[in-house]
């Protein structure tokens, strides 16, 4: 193949067609409209995956990397706390007993869940709660909520505040809830309402007195783990015949990650979708081009030119717009997460996100995918075009132009 004679019409051939400048107006619009896909693109998947793991962060942090809970009333004691602990010193545990509360001040009330732990076996594990607890010392009727319960119900350090529990106490001849003042000493902010709202820490001591459970008993652990994926297999059999069960994080939340991911699935192939549009300019361009040079290119044939290289010329030329704009649109996406990274350009309400600063994290596989999925689009985009030049019937053309 002559290497010299296909690059030089190649670079003829982009040159801005002043005849016909539809064809040069057509390119432009394929490479521009490759590069803004390939852009939107990166900054899209960084968002999302940004987003993803922002909310992972905070559910991991709030619902533990594993949690072992009690499949039997009273089946955790502290027998089991103690044989994990010694059979798995990497990791830490924290005791707890749970319950629904409603706790009230004054006329405000509100309801929740509450947790009765220790509190250094906690603040180990839990670095929300171990911001909140700071110095303090916590006596066996002190709380600490979630910053949500707190403003709603106008609660200072050192405020009275009633629970009320969902066991009931029998008294004569009816039955009335549980309820137990306790001392406000300090809130938590988890970036999600969903926690300030609904949680509370108390000392263990003070549920198992008032839920009247017996000594050492609990009705979970929970654990941090640095490979929870592989220690709860090794937990989970272990636990077997204890009557308790182990379940991960992602576990709890496996509904809401799953739809994160179809969202970024949709997200991903809407997307290429502006690709493959844009592809259809480099299709028509060529095509155009085709027409247009139909008696160079038989010209060309009637000289000795193969098929292959008109062919070449042709997959070069559409391969130089479709790779120039997913070259451009990859420095410009990049650009793009560093403008967005480094200024506060936009600003999310944190309630809502748990973060102000938009979350950006461009995983590498991602990155891959966009870029083959783009050379695969402008690849086919470009191959019809090319095959179309080779079916002149050279004669034909010759004889009539």
């Amino acid at each position: 193949m002559n290497k010299k004679l296909v690059n030089f019409i190649v670079k003829k051939y982009l040159r801005f067609d002043k005849k016909n400048p539809f064809i040069s107006i057509s390119a432009i619009l394929a490479f521009v409209g490759v590069s803004i896909g390939v852009m939107v693109l990166i900054l899209s998947m960084a968002i999302m995956n940004g987003t993803a793991k922002e909310f992972e962060k905070k559910l991991f942090t709030m619902n533990y990397p594993l949690t072992i809970y009690s499949k039997f009333k009273n089946s955790i004691d502290e027998s089991v706390l103690t044989t994990i602990q010694e059979k798995y010193p990497h990791l830490q545990f924290s005791p707890y007993i749970s319950s629904q509360a409603i706790i009230q001040s004054g006329d405000s009330m509100s309801g929740g869940m509450i947790f009765g732990i220790i509190p250094q076996k906690e603040a180990a594990i839990n670095s929300i709660y171990k911001e909140s607890l700071g110095d303090l010392k916590l006596r066996k009727y002190d709380i600490i909520t979630g910053a949500g319960i707190s403003d709603k119900l106008y609660l200072n350090a050192g405020t009275k505040a009633t629970l009320y529990f969902t066991d009931l106490n029998p008294t004569g001849f009816s039955m009335i809830p549980k309820m137990k003042r306790f001392t406000y000493k300090n809130s938590f902010k988890s970036g999600l309402n969903a926690y300030d709202k609904a949680y509370m820490y108390t000392s263990i001591e003070a549920l198992r007195t008032l839920l009247k459970r017996p000594d050492n008993s609990y009705d979970g652990i929970h654990v941090y783990s640095e490979d929870a994926f592989e220690d709860i297999k090794q937990l989970r059999e272990d636990l077997k015949g204890t009557g308790a069960g182990v379940i991960g994080w992602w576990q709890q939340n496996g509904n809401f990650f799953a739809a994160m991911k179809m969202e970024k699935t949709a997200l991903f192939i809407v997307l290429m979708l502006i690709i493959l549009v844009a592809s259809l300019n480099i299709i028509s361009s060529l095509l155009m081009t085709v027409m247009s040079r139909r008696k160079e290119i038989a010209l060309l044939l009637s000289m000795g030119a193969s098929e292959k290289e008109i062919k070449s010329i042709f997959l070069r030329l559409g391969t130089i717009i479709g790779f120039s704009g997913i070259f451009c649109g990859t420095i410009l996406g990049f650009i793009g997460y560093w403008i967005l990274d480094t200024f506060d350009i936009v600003s999310l309400p944190a309630d809502v996100y748990g973060t102000a600063k938009l979350p950006l994290d461009l995983s590498s596989t991602d990155f891959v995918s966009i870029i083959i999925g783009a050379v695969v689009i402008v690849l086919l985009s470009s191959f019809y075009p090319a095959s179309r030049a080779t079916k002149i019937d050279v004669i034909d053309v010759l004889r009539n132009e």
